[in-house]
């Protein structure tokens, strides 16, 4: 119900990213104030790292030609490392979609990374998410070999993930989303789904 070019206009203005404020439409029905986004930056923030032996045993292991594929291997590995992982209360599954959208850039990172090592005869780099980016300017970081990027690159990158995020209920992912989870489907089993479709 937000036109996604009011966003765009008012994070350019503002000078700031976009991407974590449509997420949070997203998830809670309405853009957060600034006391909220600076909140949902920090939770964030405290997501993104990877549990520990979580990279190796789901990314690097195992190195896929297709960083979608290795992407939704990713997100059913994730049902592994949680302690609830079928619990479908509204609670759960909304803390479990936090941390799978702070720890998505941090999965397709290390999956292009070892994608890159294995079948392009790059050299591996794994760096763990700093602390204070945003969610563009994580992916960017993990795929650098400098580990640098311009703030146009940065600002190009978060210009798409709004898009993207914008896409509506009519593609093939949202619509893979609805069926999956009309069966009661656990989160990463649902997510994993729409990730391939």
């Amino acid at each position: 119900g937000i036109d996604v070019d009011k966003i765009v206009a008012q994070c350019q203005a503002d000078g700031r990213p976009g991407y974590e404020e449509c997420a949070y439409l997203l998830l809670f029905g309405e853009l957060p104030n600034t006391a909220e986004l600076a909140q949902w930056n920090q939770v964030l923030d405290a997501a993104r790292r990877l549990p520990d032996g979580f990279k190796e045993m789901a990314i690097i292991r195992a190195p896929g030609k297709d960083i979608m594929n290795s992407l939704a291997r990713a997100v059913l590995t994730a049902h592994i490392y949680d302690d609830r992982p079928d619990d479908l209360s509204l609670a759960n599954v909304l803390r479990q979609c936090i941390n799978l959208i702070a720890r998505f850039p941090v999965m397709a990172a290390y999956a292009y990374q070892v994608k890159a090592h294995y079948y392009l005869g790059k050299s591996l780099f794994l760096r763990h998410p700093e602390a204070g980016q945003s969610t563009a300017e994580t992916f960017l970081t993990m795929i650098r070999e400098d580990a640098q990027y311009t703030r146009l690159e940065a600002d190009l990158l978060d210009l798409c993930l709004i898009l993207h995020a914008d896409h509506g209920g009519g593609n093939n992912s949202a619509f893979t989303t609805h069926v999956v989870a009309s069966a009661f489907t656990d989160t990463y089993g649902v997510l994993a789904a729409a990730t391939l479709s």
